[in-house]
């Protein structure tokens, strides 16, 4: 008998190796066409958050190079880690599409890396990312679903035009606007009877350029250039420039340019000269350009117009900023009047006799709004600078900041005295994004009978970069100025042409002594008719003031100058520090009044003299001037703003020694306005928690001068002597309600 004999094989598992080459094999199985071309979707979102970067870091190549970098480096970082992502997966042995998975895993780590390293915060960029993500794969799946062949086209079409439907809601469905509160009290004031001074004037305009001629990266002051300058050492001051700051501009700071775009009036002169410089935006976007539209206005009304480029001093991604940036800003505005005034003692240069020195003005912008001021108060830095030499030959008279920052440079501020000013300020502001101009403006003081004058003018719907025409609408460099909402702002044209109207006027009031624009100073409603549709905020002061009390003078609120006491009645009464909007002193003072809305009392309070209240040198006061804010939204709820626009009501008492006394409504002059209030993000969660809480705040305390004509007291009685005024008293009614008063006094 034959044996036969079977044997059986059994199959071992195959090793680890060609196990894990087999997964790597099959990474994309189930990565079908569809999945494929899905992939569009995450791209797309992915090369978009690439191009904000492009806008947020330029090179100085050009946006359209910018652009095509950074989208090149996304797509080769796209292509290579959502690959390696993949692969990953497969060796895991998840059956998804894992090329598809990778794509959405690049977008949500690349998205989040992108807002987080532009200092925005965890949660904030977390949140971006994972919407920014779902959107990815949203578009994808519906990118994929029209290529593909099963879906019939009347679904296809079905799905597009809902698509279209969605994308224009969300841009034509009205929104709700911030409130804008107009006053449409009575007014006393009559409109100026002029043309804007906003219209050019009837000079015709020269345009060159000064500059080293070495200027490889602004062709205009390099071989473009019209005039030669020096360069300046700036070493002694500046000890941090980068050696790519170097490459990038060819020069260091001991060789500093002095550029500029000068607008001529034609003609003999001698004419006013005007400087003005921008802030600090980003180097390789340049910025001083963008006050053309000033330039040409100034000139062509007799001004000498020069804007200054500063830019080698502002901040770069790449290089940081050279220290004492602040101080240089100033420094070279300086050595640019030196620089002007060689110029102009050579015949064949075409400042030759063209300027008056005894009439020069200064406009600055963000950073530049400072630096002007302290270049007006030089030998507070700059006294014992030998390459400055004699400046006193320089009459700064007028000084203009837009909104300009505040800070202290080597311990100390700018103080301005018998100099004008002027400060213009938006209420969504999303860069200097509290009025630090105010500050400036109550270190400003004038001799008594001073000609000088000061004003202030906040803006409910104006922004920081739309004064610049180069800086385009966001306050913020992308990607995080993505964040920042624009509803509600006033478009560009109109925003510069408030800078016109007010920068114009303010320099016909104090280099060409045109005393016809000073109401709009005074009291914005005179100016409307130039004035696009906003609410305005003002606040002035001239040397001819007769100051009554701001309330500085010590810590007792019951104390008043020249012999004068204090007292409130029914109501909380206390002197406190102004602050801005981020609770920081504004470095002055004033009388914080407080009351509820019962009708058992009346709240009250009164300033009273032994004698009488001081008076101007004449004797006898025509006008009532005192500056107030209405707190009243900081009693509102905590879950509504209701209250913040409940009507209060403010009646003033004047009494004189005799004892005879005239009561009027504040509303018979004008009505006590709401303060604007301020969105300044997308959404209220992000507001609360973008850059360590700067845009927490919507409503900043901002005063506004009341100017009341005595003659309206003495039309009710004729026997009150307003040459001894001997108690001013508030009453208030309605509310509750919260003011703060300063600077009281008589013109």
């Amino acid at each position: 008998m034959q044996l036969q004999m079977q044997t059986e094989y059994i199959y071992g598992k195959p090793p680890l190796a060609s196990r894990l080459a087999r997964r790597i094999r099959h990474t994309y199985q189930y990565d079908t066409a569809f999945w494929r071309i899905a992939i569009a979707g995450p791209w797309g979102v992915g090369l978009f958050a690439f191009v904000l970067t492009a806008l947020g870091i330029p090179t100085g190549l050009g946006t359209f190079l910018d652009i095509l970098l950074c989208t090149t480096i996304g797509t080769i970082l796209l292509f290579i880690l959502a690959n390696l992502i993949a692969v990953i997966i497969a060796l895991i042995g998840i059956p998804i599409p894992r090329l598809f998975t990778g794509s959405v895993l690049f977008d949500l780590s690349a998205i989040f890396l992108i807002f987080y390293i532009d200092d925005v915060e965890f949660e904030i960029s977390a949140v971006i990312s994972i919407i920014g993500t779902i959107a990815g794969v949203v578009i994808g799946l519906v990118i994929g679903l029209l290529a593909s062949r099963r879906i019939r086209i009347p679904i296809k079409v079905s799905l597009v035009t809902l698509l279209a439907l969605l994308c224009l809601s969300s841009v034509l469905w009205p929104k709700e606007l911030p409130l804008v509160h107009s006053d449409t009290s009575p007014s006393s004031v009559t409109p100026i009877n002029m043309v804007s001074p906003a219209e050019p004037g009837s000079y015709p305009v020269d345009y060159f350029t000064y500059g080293s001629g070495k200027d490889t990266r602004q062709t205009e002051f390099g071989h473009n250039v019209d005039l030669v300058s020096q360069t300046v050492d700036a070493s002694q001051y500046i000890t941090k420039w980068s050696k790519l700051r170097t490459v990038f501009w060819g020069y260091n700071q001991e060789s500093l340019p002095l550029n500029g775009r000068v607008w001529m009036p034609q003609g003999s002169g001698p004419f006013p000269l005007v400087l003005m410089v921008h802030g600090n935006h980003l180097m390789e976007d340049y910025s001083d350009e963008g006050y053309a539209y000033l330039g040409e206005l100034l000139a062509s009304r007799g001004f000498i117009t020069i804007s200054v480029d500063e830019n080698f001093l502002n901040y770069s991604m790449l290089t940081g900023i050279p220290n004492d940036d602040m101080k240089m800003r100033a420094w070279i505005l300086l050595k640019h009047l030196q620089q002007i005034d060689e110029f102009a003692s050579s015949s064949d240069n075409p400042f030759y006799e063209k300027v008056d020195y005894e009439q020069i003005a200064l406009i600055g912008h963000s950073r530049g709004g400072q630096a002007v001021a302290m270049a007006a108060d030089a030998n507070r830095w700059f006294s014992a600078d030998n390459t400055l030499g004699d400046l006193s030959k320089f009459h700064i008279q007028a000084v203009a900041a837009i909104a300009p920052t505040d800070t202290k440079v080597d311990g100390t501020n700018a103080k301005l005295l018998d100099v004008s000013y002027l400060t213009l300020q938006g209420a969504h502001d999303g860069d200097v994004s509290d009025f630090d101009g105010e500050r400036q403006y109550a270190r400003t003081s004038f001799s008594s009978g001073s000609s000088h004058f000061k004003s202030t003018l906040y803006i409910s719907s104006a922004n920081h970069s739309q004064f610049n025409s180069g800086w385009g609408d966001r306050d913020v460099a992308y990607p995080l100025g993505l964040l920042l909402s624009k509803q509600g702002l006033l478009n560009a044209p109109d925003q510069r042409e408030i800078a016109k109207v007010y920068i114009s006027a303010f320099l016909e009031a104090n280099l060409h002594g045109d005393q016809q624009y000073m109401p709009l100073f005074q009291d914005y409603r005179t100016g409307l008719h130039w004035l696009p549709e906003s609410a305005y905020y003002n606040r002035f002061e001239s040397g001819d003031f007769k100051l009554w009390s701001s309330f500085d003078e010590d810590m007792n609120r019951i104390s008043i100058p020249s012999e004068g006491s204090a007292a409130g009645k029914d109501l909380k009464w206390l002197e406190e520090e102004y602050k801005n909007r981020h609770k920081g002193n504004k470095g002055t003072r004033g009388i914080v009044l407080e009351w509820e809305d019962k009708e058992s009392v009346d709240p009250s309070y009164s300033i009273t003299w032994k004698q009488r209240a001081p008076m101007p040198p004449s004797g006898i006061a025509s006008v009532l001037s005192l500056s107030l804010s209405n707190r009243s939204f900081e009693l509102a709820d905590a879950e509504s703003d209701d209250q913040q626009f409940k009507d209060i009501n403010i009646e003033i008492e004047i009494q004189d020694s005799n004892g005879v006394s005239v009561r009027l409504p504040l509303s018979s002059f004008r009505d006590v306005p709401s303060l604007p209030v301020t969105d300044y993000t997308v959404h209220p969660w992000i507001g609360k928690r973008l850059s360590n809480g700067k845009y927490k705040y919507p409503t900043e305390v901002v005063f506004q001068t009341f100017q009341l004509p005595l003659s309206k007291y003495s039309e009710l009685n004729p026997e009150l002597d307003l040459a001894h005024i001997q108690q001013l008293t508030f009453h208030m009614s309605g509310g509750p309600g919260k003011i703060m008063l300063d600077d009281i006094g008589v013109y």
